[in-house]
């Protein structure tokens, strides 16, 4: 007999999973739990993804302050910082989007 330390009953052996576990079957895996575990990921980001993903809020707060204030280089400037993040993240689609409003913002900026 073992004690559960989920339930706090006493139950047979056979009722864990195996020998080191402290929690029992039935408690182990409910409905609830089940499919919290299915629904997130346990996963530790690198410090290339923390970089990565600073930038491209770093870019989106420039894309939104330049939406006030129309000025070309920070249209620039946040095109290239979210650039990189979808870049890292191999999102191709995006990259292609930002790339092409990149040129946009630079010929603007150019014949401006």
């Amino acid at each position: 007999m073992r004690y559960c330390n989920k339930c706090l009953k006493n139950k047979t052996d056979d009722k864990f999973k195996h020998k080191g576990k402290l929690t029992c079957k039935k408690c182990e895996y409910r409905f609830k739990q089940r499919i919290l575990r299915w629904v997130v990921e346990d996963r530790k980001m690198s410090i290339q993804e923390k970089l990565s993903s600073r930038i491209g809020y770093l870019g989106a707060g420039l894309l939104i302050s330049a939406q006030w204030t129309i000025e070309p280089v920070l249209y620039v400037l946040g095109f290239i910082c979210v650039t990189v993040q979808v870049a890292f993240r191999k999102q191709w689609n995006l990259v292609a989007l930002n790339l092409n409003g990149l040129v946009a913002w630079i010929t603007h900026f150019l014949k401006g």
